[in-house]
């Protein structure tokens, strides 16, 4: 994979152009995986922090699409941080995103009445927000990309 900037001197613009290699694809595939991997055991640990799902129980399959969900949300989010190593030094940038991203899911869940919390679910003074559930984005979607970098020891030409 090779992401190269390019900047216009006389207008200042920048633009990035992306070459995306069978690397790439492998690299992607694994963030998918292990992000999957991870959240499937985050999302049936915490489901017991949880009343209900749409008024309902909440099973296997509602905990599966969770997931599945979750899994993209995160390659998503480490796209950027993939494709070009420039963005490397920001990959802190992963939390951010993964929080905020968790906070919007978890106002629109709860204001539809999509889910419902416990009593044991800790909740976030001033948000009025589940803990576990506005974490978790960002911190799997964190050690997910660390996880991939460490494995595939991330050599990208800028």
């Amino acid at each position: 994979m090779l992401c190269r900037v390019r900047k216009d001197y006389i207008t200042g613009n920048v633009s990035y152009n992306v070459v995306v290699t069978g690397d790439t694809f492998k690299r992607i595939f694994f963030i998918f995986i292990a992000a999957f991997i991870l959240n499937a055991v985050w999302e049936n640990l915490h489901s017991v922090l949880y009343e209900s799902y749409k008024g309902g129980e909440i099973s296997q399959f509602i905990l599966l699409r969770a997931t599945l969900s979750d899994a993209i949300y995160i390659v998503l989010m480490t796209l950027p941080f993939v494709l070009c190593s420039k963005f490397k030094k920001y990959d802190w940038l992963v939390v951010v995103f993964g929080v905020v991203i968790s906070i919007i899911i978890e106002y629109y869940a709860l204001s539809t009445g999509r889910w419902a919390y416990k009593d044991l679910m800790p909740i976030i003074p001033f948000l009025g927000i589940g803990l576990t559930p506005t974490i978790q984005l960002g911190l799997l979607g964190y050690i997910t990309f660390k996880l991939e970098e460490s494995i595939f020891q991330s050599k990208i030409e800028v």
